[in-house]
């Protein structure tokens, strides 16, 4: 296959032409990436998010890998919204340790419209202390969306999970179509899009490469991109399906090719290795870098599975010569530009 012929993002991807990604050769494909990562992102300097649950538990959707599903076993008892000082108090730790976005979730199908102060005052709060925003509470309405925008809020996520084809297959209480719907309430409302999935959890390889294609081929690609591992959970039902089984977790070079066809398929978003990170070696998370990775989770926790801790991460980064993104994240940059 010819090498890429153009880093400027386009949203044209077939499934052929991000499969031929998926096949090349692993040097070739990681040259792909890191050209494309170069052309649009400062090199060796990574992005330092902090994840927190501000409503835990006792969620009605279905989803196959979340402990937080009422419907799993999972010992996650639910919980009500934290109170906004709290959040706060969070927020003001995760800004004293390094991060530069903060990220708050609630284990909701959509938010309350009594609910909504209390997250516009978070919002408020979070940006006060000069770090990015971030909040992903379910599905939203365009009227929901536009008061998130109104306070404040950098960025909203909602990932479509797997293929369109797979879906159904980890979620039944709510469509494929639901996520694009709700992603158009949020570009509608002038929010930034983090908008990513998981892998590793028994899928196909021909399904990673619809996930992909489902990303790079939305009017305007996600601003951000989470990928994460699926971090089986005894009680889910993905987690006691796989538990012991050879697809209960991905083989790391499959995982760093999928980060390097989202590097490339989607030169100008941020990609976020997220969940499941805990349990890669360090070589594959330098890999995964190298594949044009370049946002983390911080600290040891996220919403209710582990974190890799930031001491890991600090030794793996001093070893790497990896240092946090510096200045505004570039997509940033370039819409204040526009």
């Amino acid at each position: 296959m010819e090498a890429t012929q153009s880093l400027a993002p386009r949203t044209d991807w077939t499934r052929a032409q991000i499969t031929a990604l998926f096949d090349l050769p692993f040097d070739e494909l990681m040259f792909q990436a890191q050209t494309a990562h170069r052309a649009h992102h400062p090199s060796s300097e990574v992005q330092m998010c902090t994840l927190l649950s501000i409503k835990t538990g006792g969620c009605p959707e279905d989803c196959g890998y979340c402990s937080q599903s009422a419907s799993a076993e999972s010992g996650v008892k639910a919980e009500k919204l934290m109170d906004v000082d709290a959040v706060l108090v969070s927020a003001a730790e995760a800004s004293a340790a390094g991060s530069q976005r903060f990220c708050m979730g609630a284990a909701w199908r959509n938010p309350k419209d009594r609910d909504m102060p209390a997250l516009v005052q978070m919002i408020a709060g979070v940006s006060a202390m000069g770090m990015e925003t971030c909040m992903t509470l379910g599905m939203l309405t365009e009227e929901q969306a536009g008061q998130l925008k109104e306070a404040g809020l950098d960025y909203y996520n909602h990932n479509i999970d797997t293929s369109p084809e797979n879906y159904s297959k980890v979620i039944t209480t709510r469509t494929f179509q639901d996520r694009l719907d709700t992603l158009d309430h949020v570009r509608g409302a002038g929010i930034n899009v983090c908008c990513g999935g998981i892998v590793g959890m028994g899928e196909t390889r021909s399904d990673r490469i619809g996930f992909i294609h489902a990303l790079a081929t939305l009017p305007r690609h996600p601003e951000s991109v989470p990928i994460n591992g699926l971090v089986p959970v005894k009680g889910t039902v993905l987690g006691d399906m796989l538990e012991g089984t050879p697809l209960a977790r991905i083989d790391e070079i499959e995982f760093v090719r999928t980060v390097a066809v989202a590097r490339i398929t989607m030169p100008a978003s941020m990609v976020r290795l997220s969940a499941g990170r805990e349990s890669m070696s360090d070589s594959g998370q330098a890999l995964a870098f190298l594949a044009g990775a370049n946002s983390i989770f911080t600290g040891a926790k996220l919403l209710t599975t582990p974190n890799a801790g930031d001491d890991r991460d600090a030794d793996l980064f001093a070893r790497l010569g990896i240092v946090p993104l510096q200045g505004e994240e570039p997509m940033r940059a370039m819409e204040v530009a526009e």
